[in-house]
């Protein structure tokens, strides 16, 4: 898979310091360029919000993070790079005069794209010496989040080069959409703006206050559009008949006198102080930082919902990410031999906020979670991984026990520790140990029994020879292990 070595920010405010947070966490040294006197500052509280959304977001192993550097000069910033993206200011003449200058100090070889959010690309590689390998890379904030890049090029882009960096986003876990032709604004951005400025207008209006507006959005339409988009959500809204039905039924509409789109709201001094009055009053108790973190949180959830959408084969964003926890899983370093004369330590996990109840303490199904995770990891050490489900064969849980016995808080580091049991591979009987890092104290155990199956036959079949080569030695070693307290114990039975 094409993949990027090295990548430069040339600018590092919320877009820029967000390419970089999604750059380092994807194990890419960056380096940034940001003449801000509290650049540095700013950017790693960007970084750590990353790092806690990427918390949230998977259990798949993540690279070594990237090394992140500060650069005194453009030459310096992009030296060695082979992706650089500029964040810089949305005005034509500055971003131009950045752009040009990136190109003579880069890599001629180097990609450039343009975070832009409406800018042509013509315009930008107008004084370009190689103005081929220059495009638009329009993300979406947060860029460490949301997944998607709009790919467009100028009147002097290659093909090849939007297809070279469509490929080379992949492995980071963004999507790149390639559009066909410039325009301002692009796709996303338009649509926002017509959004924007019939908002501007009810506001103005005094339809409504901005958190009506906000409501109207999160309760309704957003929640499908974040999962269908626009024209297959009204496919469904045509019935049966589909879209030609729902085209028919609805199009008479849109020459109906309801909307302002085409005439700008003024913008005067009594609208702004308005709409920021409002804004406050909506969420002003909280600061930008936690917004920010509330709105991580938010898209994490989102996204996991759809990761186990369409019968686990994921949807939308959800889809995404299951593409990128397989490629995070397939790159990830083979584990160090385990020493097999004990239990042998499989995950480990730390209690975020969307772990937690109302009581402060992680919620029940999280300890599932925990050793279901840590199951997958078992079989993953015994050479059960997505290739070998691929070909038709997996473990299928059949029965487990679990006791909680201790709670975990926000915050506390575990992990987990397995023990396997007599076995005969067609049959993986095992014992797991959940522990708090802080005390090493057992704050949950699970018994847990596997069967082999072929998915083709639909029955339970012996593990082929490869699995049963490495799973035997480690069920003999085990099988000299004392049994676990609490192993073979029914529900309700006291210690």
């Amino acid at each position: 898979m094409s993949r990027i070595q090295k990548a430069a920010c040339i600018g590092g405010g919320v877009i820029g310091g967000a390419w970089a947070a999604r750059f380092v966490l994807a194990g890419i040294d960056t380096t940034i360029l940001d003449p801000h006197p509290e650049a540095e500052r700013i950017i790693g509280e960007v970084l750590a919000n990353a790092e806690r959304a990427y918390e949230m977001l998977t259990m798949a192993p993540l690279p070594p993070k990237g090394k992140l550097s500060y650069a005194a000069s453009l030459a310096e910033a992009v030296a060695g790079a082979d992706w650089i993206q500029e964040s810089v200011p949305e005005r034509v003449d500055l971003k131009r005069g950045v752009i040009t200058q990136i190109d003579a100090a880069a890599d001629p070889k180097a990609l450039i794209g343009s975070s832009t959010s409406g800018i042509l690309p013509t315009d930008l590689q107008r004084d370009m010496k190689h103005p081929e390998r220059m495009f638009v890379a329009h993300p979406y904030n947060p860029v460490y989040l949301l997944p998607l890049a709009e790919l467009v090029g100028g009147e002097k882009t290659s093909r090849a080069v939007l297809e070279d960096a469509k490929a080379k986003l992949a492995p980071i876990g963004m999507k790149g959409v390639i559009l066909n032709k410039e325009i301002e604004g692009f796709v996303g951005d338009r649509l926002l703006e017509a959004l924007w400025r019939e908002a501007l207008w009810l506001i103005k209006d005094d339809i409504c206050d901005t958190e009506t507006l906000d409501d109207v959005i999160r309760y309704s339409f957003g929640m499908r559009w974040a999962q269908m988009g626009l024209f297959e959500t009204y496919r469904i809204a045509g019935g049966e008949a589909g879209m030609r039905h729902f085209l028919a039924q609805f199009g008479p509409c849109l020459s109906w006198p309801w909307t302002k789109l085409t005439d700008v709201v003024d913008l005067n001094d009594e609208l702004v102080d308005k709409i920021a009055g409002q804004s406050d009053a909506q969420s002003g108790a909280r600061g930008i930082r936690d917004l920010e973190r509330i709105r991580d949180q938010n898209l994490v959830g989102i996204m996991q919902a759809l990761k186990a959408g369409d019968a686990g084969q994921g949807w939308g964003s959800g889809k995404l990410l299951a593409d990128f926890e397989a490629h995070l899983w397939s790159s990830a370093p083979a584990p160090a031999a385990a020493d097999v004369t004990k239990p042998i330590k499989l995950a480990d996990f730390r209690v975020h906020p969307s772990w937690v109840d109302y009581n402060g303490h992680m919620t029940e199904y999280r300890y599932s979670q925990c050793f279901a995770d840590s199951s997958d990891a078992l079989l993953r050490l015994i050479g059960v991984d997505m290739d070998y489900v691929s070909a038709g064969h997996s473990y299928y849980t059949v029965e487990n026990h679990l006791r909680l016995l201790d709670e975990c808080k926000l915050g506390d580091a575990l992990s987990v520790d397995v023990q396997l049991l007599p076995s005969d591979g067609k049959k993986l009987h095992s014992f797991f140990w959940l522990r708090r890092a802080s005390d090493n104290a057992v704050v949950a155990t699970c018994e847990h029994l596997m069967l082999h199956v072929s998915s083709a036959e639909g029955k339970t079949v012996p593990p082929l020879p490869a699995i049963l080569s490495e799973l035997e030695p480690l069920l003999a070693a085990h099988a000299r292990l004392p049994l676990p307290e609490g192993a073979g114990r029914h529900v309700g039975q006291k210690r």
